[in-house]
């Protein structure tokens, strides 16, 4: 299967689904909560407007968003299915997002992952992410997110 890319009056809500579905085992697990509680599919459309919103299967099985940054192009709700979960989908859109950050002369690919989310870090590292920075999340005294980066080779 191959991603495709959503234009920004596409139906957000099945994206929206497979992330908060995703993203749920978070709750009770990370401090603070994740942002997919306020995220909307309006937020989505936006993204899609002045980013790109990217995603595998009708109904999605994958799904990212990427935002152009000045120094890098940032990779956020990376999210894959459960039931397609070691199929090396994630794998797919990592490469898609380094192959988009190539045609938009952006040196790096960069993401975050909470603290907490070991086995998130461990598979970032396993795709070759390497970790930059650590921030608090504010009215935090400790780091609660990790900031990884992948170099984009042009």
């Amino acid at each position: 299967m191959q991603p495709h890319r959503l234009d920004p009056t596409a139906d957000f809500a099945p994206i929206l689904r497979l992330i908060q579905t995703e993203f749920a085992y978070m709750d009770g697990l990370i401090d603070p909560p994740s942002s997919m509680h306020r995220l909307t599919t309006d937020d989505l459309a936006r993204q899609a407007a002045e980013g790109e919103v990217w995603a595998i299967g009708t109904p999605p099985i994958a799904c990212m968003v990427l935002t152009p940054k000045a120094d890098c192009l940032y990779l956020g709700k990376l999210a894959v299915a459960a039931t397609h979960r070691g199929q090396g989908l994630g794998r797919v859109m990592v490469n898609l997002a380094c192959s988009r950050a190539r045609a938009l002369a952006l040196p790096v690919v960069e993401l975050q992952t909470r603290v907490e989310l070991t086995g998130n870090q461990a598979a970032f590292r396993s795709l070759g992410f390497v970790e930059v920075a650590r921030t608090a999340h504010p009215g935090y005294d400790r780091p609660t997110s990790i900031t990884f980066q992948r170099t984009v080779v042009p």
